[in-house]
C-alpha cells in the first residue's frame, strides 16, 4: 500500500471554509474518478500559532493507482480551484510513503473515551 500525503496551511479565519470544501467537494470529487486501487483519505487539521494547518493522507494499493489519480507526475498536488482560493499556501508536491505495517490495539489496559 502507499500512503499519499500532502500539507495545507490557512489563516485561523478560513480554516473552517477550508474543512468544509474539502469534505463536501474534494473527496466526492476524488471518489467520482472511481480510482481502482483507491482505498481512502484521512483530514486532519492543528492549529499552530497565526494558521491552521491541514493534512491528508490518501491510501492507494499502489503507485500505478497514485499514477490514475494524479498522472505519470504523480508527485503533483491535487488541489482544486476552490480549495486554493481559502489556503494560505501548500505544498506544491506531495510525499509517497510504502506501507510497511500497521497494529491496531483494542487490548487490555486500552485507553477509550
Amino acid at each position: 500500500m502507499i500512503f499519499r500525503i500532502w500539507h495545507g496551511w490557512t489563516t485561523p479565519e478560513n480554516a473552517d471554509a477550508y474543512q468544509r470544501i474539502v469534505q463536501e467537494e474534494v473527496f466526492e470529487m476524488i471518489a467520482g474518478k472511481y480510482i481502482a486501487g483507491y482505498q481512502g483519505i484521512d483530514l486532519l487539521r492543528r492549529n499552530i500559532g497565526d494558521e491552521v494547518e491541514f493534512v491528508t493522507i490518501m491510501r492507494f494499493a499502489s503507485l500505478d493507482a497514485v499514477k490514475q489519480f494524479t498522472g505519470e507526475d504523480y508527485e503533483r498536488s491535487f488541489v482544486p480551484q476552490q480549495a486554493q482560493a481559502v489556503l494560505k499556501r501548500f505544498d506544491g508536491r506531495a510525499q509517497h510513503y510504502d506501507h510497511i505495517r500497521h497494529i491496531d490495539y483494542a487490548g487490555k489496559g486500552a485507553c477509550h473515551d
